[in-house]
């Protein structure tokens, strides 16, 4: 059963998915008292139902606060499912997990930033203000422009978000998409790793540099004939990388 926990549709709209009954209040609360509109779930299932129905309806949610040990469906699933079936929403994973492979794992699924338990309330409220800051600021630049940006047999269509090579469509997840948007803007140039933290995730994220690599592996996975040998994206040894 989701609980609806404001009616105020200016507001940001985030969904809290936490069994801990203790853990959720206090999440709800700090996010409420920052203005937000909050609703809770308790289980995978019960967000995934709304995860999924919120475009029938005017509350849309803005931002996902999911933890990954969760009755039923865990975090990780629903992660995968919510992109999957191609839904952009936010996700910030919290989780007492702190291994790089479950960081590497929840940012791999989908999620947009990965918050390690436990942390004070004001990084919490910071991640999600963090967020929600660059998904408003990476709508209003896809609904500004109508541009199809296309390098060799590679397309990126702006108002469709999508990219295609040689008229296939390539499965991106919302930064790999953001990467390749950057880099076909900009052939032949060089980013070092601080320069796409800071154009992609922003200026306010907290995290490992490495999460860059990480997500250059996946698009060189998705785009290359060889990913182990690319012709797209290059590494330019001591400074980054480079498209082109």
């Amino acid at each position: 059963m989701v609980d609806h926990l404001s009616k105020n549709p200016s507001k940001s709209r985030i969904l809290i998915v936490e069994d801990d009954k203790s853990i959720r209040e206090t999440f709800r609360e700090a996010l409420v008292a920052e203005g937000y509109a909050v609703e809770v779930c308790k289980t995978g299932d019960e967000a995934q139902t709304r995860i999924f129905s919120q475009f029938e309806t005017s509350k849309k949610l803005d931002l996902v606060v999911l933890d990954l040990m969760l009755p039923n469906l865990n975090g990780i699933e629903l992660c995968r499912r919510v992109r999957k079936n191609n839904i952009k929403t936010p996700i910030l994973i919290v989780s007492a997990k702190d291994s790089e492979s479950d960081r590497v794992l929840g940012l791999e699924v989908g999620a947009d930033d990965y918050l390690i338990k436990p942390f004070g309330l004001n990084e919490l409220i910071a991640r999600c203000r963090a967020i929600l800051r660059r998904s408003e600021t990476n709508h209003d630049q896809t609904q500004d422009s109508s541009q199809v940006l296309s390098f060799k047999n590679i397309s990126l269509y702006k108002q469709e978000y999508r990219v295609t090579k040689n008229n296939k469509e390539i499965n991106l997840a919302p930064k790999e998409y953001k990467i390749m948007e950057l880099f076909l803007q900009n052939p032949k140039r060089v980013w070092s790793r601080d320069q796409l933290l800071e154009r992609i995730w922003g200026i306010d994220y907290v995290g490992d540099s490495k999460t860059v690599d990480v997500h250059i592996r996946w698009i060189r996975e998705k785009i290359e004939e060889d990913a182990s040998a690319p012709s797209y994206i290059k590494t330019v040894r001591g400074f980054g990388y480079k498209f082109g």
